[in-house]
């Protein structure tokens, strides 16, 4: 619990500490001590008759008065010393008064001292121009630990009352989450980003775990996903479900939200733009998928580099403008670029970022250098598009300084200084301007002031109100049975389209007499979920848990359904829940690279997709408007069955085979175990097809599912497996083959063979240089010595003079040389013979299994028919062993049964 409202409580509510009082009165600063002019005393250089409210704050140093930076990846992050200021309009000699000052007072008799300042970020305002919304986090509070100090609010400011109010008034509810980065909704309602994850968390109590928000997949705080709210901070409501984090959402003119959504799932790490409906259904990817290197370097001769789309807006002509920056850093700004996202979705016209740049450009009148670097022209923090028919754009902007190394004093970027060797740059320097990208010309509003800086502003203007999206009826839109299921419809046109184009003749292999169900490659589809991680003060597990392959953080399955002979899949899953899928084959081996996108589907919602997509492909995927023409047509023509299918099932033109059984047959559910059943060829033309299972309950070890789950499969069942639990019991069952007395005639246990030990109990090097007992590792205490041995690469070892020694080999450079030892000026050293002492090296034997899954790993060749171990591992062990290592090979799937620090 959070501290912070508990003592609030006993205090009466939040209007015993801060002052919502009407804030006429209140005064500002001047602004004194900028070298650029254009201060309260200069002649107004343009009048815009606009409020203007914008971030004053102090640059922060850390214990070494370096500047502290900031990070994209870090929206909770703290910076006390701002304030947020506003002018009647934006003029140089605008009177200004600072909105927040004296909000935040202290209460000794209640024990509630406030230290140092507090925080403002995110300003927006309504499309008629009548109310800001902002974020503000009140300042740290004394005594109390870090999960117990204020959180992030959203505040409004209605400008014709002057009044100021936090949008949420309950105190309880307020600091259930950090709420930053508002936007308004064409009906008045706000759309944020939170890490309160308020329908996560009450998803938790379904799976028996406690409420919390779950980490980011960097694992440094709580994820930040987008909700809605009325405008009085009632009806929150989540709508996006990413495992990392979705930011700083806005409202296109066609009513959709526009956010930079973070993809930090199995090595991906990329922040690039999404978009979805108010509701959250249709999310859809937008653009920069694969630009995320469009920044500009220093070094001419270099290649772009990684920048990200900080703060997007919609200008008036429908482009899209951000700040082009450095995800981290000190420079705190980078370039103003417009990205035209009605005709492009990547930044480039060929793959990899090579051809023309074409899908964004710079509105700055010069290049921006955003590397962190020296930029000659300065750089933005932030720009704010006028709605009034001209090219202007309020902005914060630092000009390019650095430190004269003789008087130790700023000074601008000239060509001298740029060219002397090892010069410093001072710190940035962000005055408020008025930027006209078309004419070329950018005049003052705010002067800067050393150790200031103005980090954005907004104008009081009125902008074209977005379309509105009106939320889905049920019973009337959507289907009421599943929104009171909380179930969804996921639809893939055939799983055999690859971005447009056939992976194999999708009409032939749909054909059951051309291609029966064994030769077809995709069987199955795995539906696998995320698990929220807690962070410590929750549960303080041993983070090895997630074993060798921490990018996959831990997983359950949720099922698998029939993928129909055309590749076309139709089934329920669960709304409201991160969702990822995989295409296996008959043995439950996933056949293609992970999915690598988190999924989201509401109650209700119908999500088409046509089919997969190459992980390094740009051909636009799963935007609807950009995506190529699907591969698969489906049926040719209406009132007929598929070629050579049951004469019963006559297909609609442009029916998959799965949308057909859904309309005649009802939607699939997904099922626990692999289960096939023919029910496509037509039996007068050849016989059907034999049905197949691969069912858990047919494990002699401890399942991964309920036993309840294993006879009747539920919307609330997991699969869910530990490696010490589920997989090394399979190492250790006994294996015994014996006569028709009892009597053992070979013992096949797994660890009987693969040890250390022989039957005699002597050393011994294990079989194929494989021990699988389950003791704790020598190598890797964290693990068990199977699960070192199967994941990790181990040295050759060999049996030598009666004990078990790694093989060791002379080392060679880079041309096959042979390397001896050497001293510290590169002379040989000499053993006591006089020759030369050779370096000896490990050889690494190739691991047998591979975190990227059942099939990328040689354990299983021993196991197929004519292998040396055929038929000694169960079907069901088989697959629970394929299951284990495509979700990733961890050691837990679930913190709250790891083991706790």
């Amino acid at each position: 619990m959070n501290l912070f409202y508990t003592q609030l409580r006993t205090l009466g509510g939040l209007s015993a500490l801060w002052t919502l009082a009407l804030l006429s009165g209140c005064s500002g600063g001047s602004g004194e001590g900028s070298s650029l002019g254009g201060g309260d005393q200069a002649q107004d250089p343009v009048v815009v008759d606009y409020p203007v409210a914008y971030v004053r704050r102090t640059l922060n140093r850390d214990e070494d008065d370096l500047l502290m930076g900031d990070s994209i990846y870090a929206p909770s992050s703290f910076n006390p010393g701002a304030e947020l200021v506003l002018r009647d309009r934006a003029t140089a000699s605008a009177d200004q008064r600072v909105l927040t000052e004296n909000l935040f007072v202290s209460d000794e008799e209640a024990g509630i001292i406030f230290e140092g300042g507090y925080d403002v970020k995110d300003l927006t305002v309504s499309a008629d121009g009548s109310t800001m919304a902002f974020a503000m986090r009140a300042p740290d509070i004394e005594g109390l630990d870090d999960d117990e100090q204020p959180s992030w609010n959203i505040w409004l400011y209605d400008f014709a009352a002057a009044e100021l109010k936090r949008a949420i008034q309950s105190d309880l509810i307020a600091e259930e989450g950090d709420d930053i980065a508002p936007a308004f909704l064409p009906d008045g309602r706000i759309v944020f980003t939170s890490t309160r994850q308020r329908r996560s968390r009450a998803l938790l109590l379904d799976d028996n775990k406690p409420q919390f928000s779950a980490l980011a997949e960097n694992l440094d705080e709580p994820a930040f996903v987008l909700h809605v709210m009325e405008a009085d901070g009632s009806d929150i409501r989540q709508i996006s479900y990413n495992q990392s984090h979705d930011l700083s959402p806005t409202v296109l003119f066609n009513g959709r939200i526009l956010f930079n959504r973070w993809d930090n799932m199995g090595g991906v790490d990329r922040l690039s733009l999404y978009t979805v409906k108010p509701d959250g259904t249709d999310l859809q990817f937008h653009y920069g998928y694969h630009s995320q290197a469009t920044g500009l370097s220093a070094n001419p001769q270099s290649d772009p580099v990684v920048a990200t789309f900080s703060k997007p807006q919609q200008m008036p002509d429908g482009r899209i403008l951000v700040t082009l920056r450095s995800p981290e850093g000190i420079t705190y700004g980078g370039d103003m670029v417009v990205i035209d996202a009605d005709n492009f979705t990547e930044a480039y016209s060929e793959p990899e970022q090579e051809g023309v740049l074409q899908g964004q450009e710079s509105l700055s009148v010069l290049q921006v250098i955003t590397d962190g670097s020296l930029s000659p022209h300065g750089l933005f923090a932030n720009a704010w598009a006028f709605h009034d028919g001209t090219s202007r754009l309020l902005v914060s902007w630092s000009e390019c300084r650095v430190i004269d190394p003789e008087t130790e004093l700023p000074q601008p970027c000239t060509e001298e200084w740029l060219a002397t060797p090892d010069i410093v740059p001072a710190d940035p320097l962000y005055g408020l301007w008025i930027y006209d990208y078309f004419e070329g010309t950018q005049r003052p509003i705010i002067q800067p002031v050393e150790g200031q800086m103005i980090s954005e502003a907004v104008t009081a203007d009125t902008r074209p109100v977005a379309e509105f999206i009106p939320e889905p009826i049920p019973g009337i839109d959507i289907d009421r049975d599943l929104v009171d299921e909380g179930m969804a419809i996921l639809d893939i046109r055939s799983v055999y389209d690859f971005d447009g184009e056939p992976a194999l003749d999708i009409a032939a292999v749909a054909d059951p007499l051309q291609t029966s169900a064994a030769e077809r490659p995709a069987r199955f589809l795995r539906v696998v979920k995320a698990v929220g991680v807690p962070d410590r003060d929750t549960l303080d597990f041993d983070r090895s848990a997630f074993g060798r392959n921490r990018s996959q953080l831990m997983r359950e399955i949720i099922g698998y359904t029939p993928i129909q002979p055309d590749g076309s899949v139709r089934v329920k899953v669960p709304a409201d829940v991160p969702l990822a899928i995989s295409v296996v084959d008959a043995n439950g081996r996933r056949i293609v690279g992970r999915h690598n996108n988190w999924l989201q589907f509401r109650a209700g919602e119908i999500r088409q997709c046509q089919g997969c997509h190459s992980r390094d492909s740009e051909v636009p995927h799963g935007r609807d408007d950009k995506q190529p023409e699907a591969a698969w047509a489906g049926a040719p023509t209406s009132e007929a069955p598929f070629a050579n299918t049951e004469p019963a099932l006559n297909a609609q033109m442009g029916e998959t085979m799965a949308q057909l059984m859904a309309r005649v047959a009802g939607h699939l559910i997904l099922e626990g175990d692999l289960k096939f059943s023919d029910l496509w060829t037509d039996s007068a033309l050849r016989a059907k097809d034999p049905s197949s299972e691969l069912l858990m309950s047919e494990l002699l070890t401890p399942a991964p599912t309920s036993v309840a789950c294993q006879s009747a499969w539920s919307v609330d069942c997991r699969t869910v497996i530990h490696y010490p639990t589920h997989i090394q019991p399979i190492w250790d069952l006994p294996r015994e083959i014996t006569d028709d007395m009892g009597t053992v005639l070979e013992d096949r246990t797994c660890t009987g063979c693969h040890s250390n030990r022989d039957a005699a109990g002597m050393a011994q090097v294990p079989p194929g240089q494989l021990d699988l007992r389950s003791d704790q590792s020598g190598v890797n205490t964290n693990y068990s010595t199977s699960y070192v041995e199967l994941i990790f690469d181990n040295p050759i070892q060999e049996l030598r003079d009666g004990a078990v020694q790694n093989v060791l080999v002379q080392d060679t450079d880079d041309n096959g040389n042979l390397l001896f030892e050497t001293d510290e000026n590169g002379e040989l050293i000499l053993d006591a013979d006089g020759n030369p002492i050779p370096v000896m090296v490990t050889v690494d034997i190739q691991r047998i299994m591979d975190t990227n899954g059942a099939n990328a790993s040689r354990f299983f060749e021993v196991f197929e028919a004519g292998g040396f171990h055929a038929g000694e591992l169960s079907a069901a062990e088989l697959r629970l062993i394929s299951e284990w290592l495509d979700i990733g090979a961890q050691y837990y799937n679930n913190p709250f049964e790891a083991p706790v620090n």
